[in-house]
């Protein structure tokens, strides 16, 4: 038996971290009161499981923070229909509350060790785990309603935005000169963009380093 209690846990996470600071789409706040977050971190970390923190997964990966997990789905608000996409599915966590909001969901995640964690905490769910390149995607499943990259990058890859459907969303947390902020977007037609909505901590990801323009000196 645990010596925490995890369901106490939860509702002080939804009352104080997450209603606190503007995540407020009922359906979302019902899917992070509902999912046992402890089930997708290590052991050793359950205590803070429901701390306003980042978890460390190991291998320098780590939980997203759920306030900003929340935020981007409840900036997102999805209804129910999306055919989503989870990004950066680490052990399975958001992909499990979009198993709650969406249709369907696709986790992609490239650590073979934590997409093995994510199968066995969403047992029993019809999420579907796909182990590849973050910044890959998987092109099999799209188009896809809604795409969520669970953490920060420096750039959103084309490959990427190419797999939404036209009027599709994606959130985001867009890492710039060391300050990571969530960020939401919608295709229309040939076009994407992203607006920033909030400044928040946020996991950073590997892999989405924007390529850097080559330079040269001339010798003397």
């Amino acid at each position: 038996m645990s010596v925490y209690d995890f369901e106490h846990m939860r509702r002080g996470m939804v009352a104080s971290q997450l209603r606190t600071t503007g995540v407020s789409d009922a359906r979302v706040l019902a899917a992070l009161g509902a999912v046992p977050r402890e089930r997708f971190v290590p052991e050793g970390k359950v205590a803070i499981a429901y701390a306003d923190t980042m978890v460390p997964l190991g291998g320098g990966r780590e939980l997203n923070s759920a306030m900003a997990t929340a935020r981007l789905l409840s900036e997102a608000g999805p209804r129910g229909h999306e055919r989503a996409m989870v990004i950066a599915a680490a052990s399975g966590y958001c992909a499990a509350l979009l198993d709650r909001l969406a249709a369907s969901v696709v986790a992609v995640e490239e650590d073979g060790a934590l997409a093995a964690q994510a199968r066995d905490a969403l047992a029993g769910t019809s999420v579907e785990i796909v182990e590849g390149k973050h910044a890959e995607g998987h092109p099999g499943g799209a188009p896809y309603d809604l795409i969520v990259i669970d953490g920060a990058v420096e750039f959103v890859p084309d490959a990427i935005v190419e797999q939404l459907a036209d009027g599709g969303q994606l959130a985001t947390a867009i890492l710039e000169s060391g300050v990571t902020r969530l960020a939401l977007g919608r295709k229309a037609g040939g076009g994407f963009g992203l607006n920033v909505f909030a400044d928040a901590a946020a996991a950073i990801l590997p892999g989405f380093v924007r390529p850097r323009k080559f330079s040269f000196e001339r010798a003397e």
